[in-house]
């Protein structure tokens, strides 16, 4: 471990509080510095308990409520890295995912997987307000930020609201562009939920089986038509989602 000695200095200096919470700051400290960056290796329960002198209990605990705490992710088998910051999404905002990363100062890219006319299930058929076996268009799309996948875009949309869906290239534009220009939105509904992800979406957001992930369903409508019903996975501990209602002030 680099700055072993640096490290036993720190910890002796927070004797006041118990020692796995001056093993979790030392990690912080260097988490935030930039020291050790997204990704890095910290080290493990073994080194922890070499380098600083303290029971694998207090090292086991430092890195399992910084796990918790999503400033690492633990990998049974290989160790515990630097989480990515998290990305976000306004929670009832209905936003372009291109235009949020921008925001950031990163990079969108988005890989199509999905664009096809088929018939709609009774599911989606309820939720675009259309006959059991109408024919929908449906697109699946991968959306990345600085190459890292973040976001599944699972959508059916209904052809009368935006006839042209199909011919539309979703590599440079995102469905949410289109269709707020297509067929303004007039209104919106949300439905957030936990839930663990399908091996296939596991193999198209590059996550573990075992990784939680945050979904959105979401119908939007232009006028009294609705226009499509989305479901949204996110990977938990890739981004967050957020909502603020009524004054907040801020000093």
């Amino acid at each position: 471990m680099k700055h072993s000695s640096e490290m036993k200095r720190e910890l002796a200096q927070n004797d006041s509080a118990p020692l796995y919470v001056g093993v979790k700051q030392m990690i912080l400290d260097r988490i935030q510095s930039g020291e050790w960056p997204p990704k890095f290796r910290v080290p493990s329960e073994n080194e922890l308990v070499a380098e600083l002198g303290v029971s694998k209990m207090t090292a086991n605990r430092a890195l399992r409520e910084l796990a918790a705490e999503g400033e690492l992710v633990r990998i049974q088998g290989v160790g515990s890295f630097v989480a990515e910051r998290k990305g976000y999404s306004p929670l009832f905002e209905v936003r372009n995912i291109a235009d949020e990363i921008a925001e950031r100062g990163h990079s969108h890219e988005a890989s199509v997987v999905v664009l096809a006319e088929e018939p709609a299930s009774p599911e989606t058929a309820d939720a675009l307000d259309l006959d059991i076996g109408a024919l929908v268009f449906h697109s699946l799309i991968v959306h990345s930020e600085n190459g890292v996948p973040v976001q599944i875009e699972d959508r059916f949309v209904n052809p009368a609201a935006a006839p042209d869906y199909l011919r539309q290239d979703f590599s440079s534009q995102t469905p949410n562009a289109y269709l707020v220009a297509a067929a303004p939105l007039s209104g919106s509904e949300h439905v957030v939920e936990a839930a663990m992800p399908q091996a296939w979406e596991c193999k198209l957001l590059t996550i573990l089986k075992s990784e939680p992930c945050l979904t959105i369903r979401r119908r939007t409508w232009s006028g009294r038509q609705v226009v499509s019903t989305a479901r949204l996975v996110y990977p938990a501990h890739r981004y967050r989602l957020e909502a603020r209602s009524g004054k907040v002030f801020e000093e």
